[in-house]
């Protein structure tokens, strides 16, 4: 019995690779090994990966390696061999042929065997003799199926069944029952033997596993892909001039120098030079992108023909490269909701194929058909009932699915966002940053009546100097234009959803919003008409009020104008061709949020608009629609937690305020020139800041999830149509091996058609 780590226990998360598995009755075994270890929270085993992730909570007297070893002794007490995680049997560059010499041999050995049969096709009687058969066939069995009697010999002592044990007493069986009619044959009497279905079943096994071995290398594609991007060298420039140093030895802080067409070791920033970048490997940016003094440089990257001095910024597991490499490593670890069910049928998959087993031999046996028919039947049974497919169904098109979408910019770093994303119905989009460019500009700027325009200027200015917020970067920006020099505000403080409010040179500001001076009875007086005229222009408008001994007076309105993203309007046209309605979130006031929807594409008299938004009220409004939208978005649809509810919501958003939304939305997505907070709080990270993106991971998902249940469907149909096939008779053994081999590649191949995805 568990552990259950108190809260004040430290959780912690280990990924261990696991050899030896072999099918989905496998990974349940190893779940339940790892989970009764003391401490284990949680144990998730991914059957192509072969690999586990496992949580859990270190006790007070225990260390982290102590409970490493705990864990790698119960995967190795449970019949399979526990390994580094990420660690293959062999190199990365392997050849196609890798481990083929096994298989090869078995064909070798198993064509003379399967002559025979051919021959009857064309009337031809070829026997061999049975010392010939026997000397053939043993080998294969013995030595080449070695695997399956060691695995299966594990299961049986854990009182488990897995597709290593139905092997073993199908083919075990077949072999024996070719040596009982040859040793007990009446002397010139050539017996019908059963060597060459023992032996074929045994090579066409190998063979599958090879294949799907192979296949398996092919989903990894991606990740392996991502960690060739790391150099191993960098150009250290210190004293002496440049000095190459491994990568691993460089710390923020260094000057490297990266030279043309080489990749960029770590992050930083140019301290000299400009340059262009390919970043494709990492962003899906088909384009080289700029790259100016202050630039910043993405680790992995490859520069253009510009000589460059950056100084490092993160190293090691701080890069973004490093990140992304662990999202979709995270993405593929894990296990996804549907594949509970298939845990479920797996538990008590090979019991149930030994009971109909042996039901076929007796119900055989007991219409009055031979011994020898009776146990071939039961052979062929033993041997369709693969549990192969099933384990791979799910995991396979999962690794596929999300390597694909990181090659063009999507991580999917949440399963359950990946398997929720097709059933998006309404994709709920932040304003600034998102679909808009997020740069505005201050369009215009009028003071009250008896202002020195160019004084106020400076005083906004000198208050938004120390904000990131992009009003206040375009204020600042203003001021600078016209070569005013804001100065160091005191007492800054800035009131979430609202404005700033600080002192210069001894005197006090607010400026923000016109809801906030309406809420601190702030009058527009004669700027009021402007004001109004500006917003329905589509601006943006702040004001700015002195704390005077009279009160808060008013002295300037500010206006600010942002474009749409080159591509935004085209995005919310094809979401709504795949059936998605949109909405645009925004804490502008109604003119100015309709006017740039109208500019979008999209239609505030349809609900589109969501407009005079506060950052907390955002989360709201995505549960709102997601409880039961009213007008054009009303319906009834399942929520992420199984309740029916209004819509299945996808939140887009790229700042620290988007992050309670992105959170609270069925599928959180982040734009990946957004915030670290807002790429934690979604499930799905959009490398590049582009709209389309929505689209393309909506589609990746589906795509992905058709796969899965185009992968299930199979997977069962050849179990489900197969077993009784074989127990009526209609299967031999050899045709049985054959269909068995085939269910596990074919769902291999079904999945690796996802690499063929195109935005």
């Amino acid at each position: 019995m568990n552990t259950i780590a108190t809260p004040s226990e430290p959780l912690d998360t280990l990924d261990l690779g696991i050899g030896g598995m072999t099918c989905a009755s496998c990974v349940g075994r190893v779940e339940r090994a790892l989970r009764k270890v003391p401490g284990v929270q949680d144990a998730t085993v991914n059957l192509a990966t072969e690999s586990a992730r496992i949580v859990y909570g270190v006790p007070p007297d225990a260390t982290g390696p102590a409970m490493d070893a705990l864990l790698r002794r119960a995967v190795r007490n449970a019949g399979y061999e526990p390994r580094a995680a990420g660690q293959d049997d062999a190199p990365e560059d392997l050849s196609p042929w890798a481990g083929f010499l096994p298989v090869g041999v078995g064909l070798l050995l198993s064509a003379p065997l399967v002559l025979p049969m051919l021959g009857d096709l064309f009337g031809q009687h070829w026997m061999l003799p049975a010392w010939v058969q026997f000397a053939l066939a043993t080998p294969v069995q013995f030595i080449l199926g070695a695997r399956f009697y060691k695995a299966g010999w594990h299961a049986l002592k854990a009182l488990t069944g897995n597709m290593d044990l139905l092997v073993a007493i199908g083919t075990s069986a077949g072999w024996g029952l070719s040596m009982w009619l040859w040793l007990t044959a009446h002397e010139g009497h050539a017996p019908h033997l059963y060597f060459e279905a023992s032996a074929v079943v045994v090579t066409l096994v190998l063979l599958g596993k090879w294949l799907e071995a192979r296949a398996k290398r092919q989903t990894t594609a991606a990740i392996r892909a991502l960690h060739a991007l790391r150099p191993d060298v960098a150009h250290m420039l210190g004293r002496d001039g440049e000095v190459d140093v491994p990568v691993a030895e460089v710390m923020a802080g260094d000057r490297l120098v990266v030279r043309p067409g080489e990749r960029i070791p770590v992050d930083g920033r140019i301290l000299e030079g400009h340059t262009q970048v390919d970043e494709s490997m990492l962003t899906g940016e088909p384009l080289p992108v700029t790259r100016e003094v202050g630039a910043p440089l993405t680790g992995g990257s490859i520069n253009g023909d510009g000589r460059v001095v950056m100084q490092v910024s993160a190293v090691g597991a701080e890069t973004v490269l490093s990140r992304i490499i662990r999202l979709v490593e995270d993405a593929q670890a894990a296990k996804a909701p549907i594949q509970r069910l298939v845990d479920q049928v797996s538990a008590v998959f090979v019991p149930v194929v030994l009971v109909v087993a042996l039901a076929t031999l007796l119900a055989w046996l007991w219409t009055g058909t031979g011994f020898e028919s009776a146990v071939i039947h039961a052979v062929a049974v033993l041997v369709i009932a693969c549990p192969c497919a099933l384990g791979l169904a799910t995991p396979a098109a999962i690794m596929a699915g999300t390597g694909v979408a990181a090659k063009h910019g999507i991580l999917i770093k949440d399963v359950q966002a990946l398997e929720l994303a097709h059933k998006v119905d309404v994709v709920a989009f932040d304003k600034t940053g998102t679909l808009t460019v997020g740069r505005p500009r201050l369009t215009a700027f009028e003071v009250a009546p008896g202002q020195d325009e160019v004084a106020v200027l400076a005083a906004v200015a000198s208050v938004q100097s120390g904000s990131e917020h992009p009003l206040a970067r375009a204020v600042v920006a203003a001021a600078q234009e016209r070569g005013l020099q804001p100065v160091a505000p005191d007492g800054v403080r800035a009131v979430p959803g609202r404005g700033t409010e600080g002192e210069v040179q001894a005197r006090s500001y607010l400026v923000g919003s016109l809801r906030w001076m309406e809420e601190l009875g702030v009058g527009l007086g004669a700027l009021a008409a402007r004001a109004a005229d500006l917003q329905s222009a589509g601006a943006t408008v702040s004001a700015l009020a002195e704390r005077t001994t009279d009160g808060l007076t008013l002295r300037a309105i500010l206006a600010f104008g942002d474009e749409p993203k080159a591509g935004a309007r085209e995005a919310l046209a094809a979401l709504r061709a795949l059936g998605v309605r949109t909405v645009m979130v925004s804490g502008d006031n109604r003119g100015a949020a309709e006017a740039m929807a109208r500019r979008l594409g999209l239609d505030p008299d349809a609900g589109e608009v969501m407009a005079e938004v506060l950052p907390g009220d955002k989360a709201a409004r995505v549960q709102a629609l997601q409880a039961g939208g009213e007008g054009p978005l009303g319906g009834q649809r399942t929520t992420r937690s199984g309740e029916r509810g209004g819509h299945v919501v996808a939140m887009v958003g790229d700042g620290v305020n988007d992050a309670p939304a992105l959170a609270a939305a069925d599928v959180g997505m982040a734009m990946g020139n957004g915030t670290d907070v807002a790429m934690h709080a979604a499930g799905i990270t959009l490398m590049r800041g582009d709209p389309m993106l929505v689209a393309a991971a909506l589609d990746i998902s589906r795509r992905t999830v058709a796969k899965i249940r185009q992968n299930l469907f199979w997977a069962f149909v050849y179990n489900v149509a197969g077993i009784p096939l074989a127990a009526l008779g209609y299967l031999n053994p050899v045709v049985a091996g054959a269909a068995m081999a085939l269910s596990s590649v074919s769902v291999m191949a079904n999945a690796l058609l996802l690499k063929r995805w195109r935005m």
